[in-house]
């Protein structure tokens, strides 16, 4: 079993403290399972990249980005990483969060309310169920 990611770890407790005034505002509603009931954590290392909120029930993501990242090749590679590994991605630009919040938590509650992620063990093209409890 492999432990923590020492530098992943570090980087991510940095990418919290000095968040943008767009990622406080949003992480302010997301936070305490305020939507739908569903758990946020943020700067999150999942794989090789740290994304912004994670809900790992859902396996949804929601990246705030500035202007530089539109179109940006690193972010489609990444989403590409990110989808072939069942997770969605859900993009805001920091005006759009801090213009249109209410627009912006809608679109969140949509998609967790929507389109449930795959099973884990089908998602591996395995025919088999989980283990039940203790048979591991």
């Amino acid at each position: 079993m492999r432990g923590a990611n020492r530098i992943k770890t570090a980087r991510a407790r940095r990418l919290r403290r000095d968040a943008t005034d767009a990622e406080q505002f949003l992480w302010k509603r997301l936070r305490s399972r305020e939507i739908v009931g569903y758990k946020f954590v943020r700067q999150q290392p999942i794989g090789r990249y740290i994304v912004d909120f994670v809900c790992r029930e859902k396996r949804l993501i929601i990246e705030v980005d500035g202007g530089q990242h539109a179109e940006n090749a690193w972010d489609q590679t990444r989403d590409a990483w990110l989808g072939e590994h069942n997770y969605r991605v859900l993009r805001f630009y920091n005006n759009e969060i801090m213009s249109n919040i209410d627009g912006v938590l809608q679109t969140i509650v949509d998609a967790l309310c929507t389109g449930a992620p795959p099973h884990p063990v089908f998602a591996l093209g395995e025919n088999r169920p989980l283990p039940a409890s203790g048979e591991r």
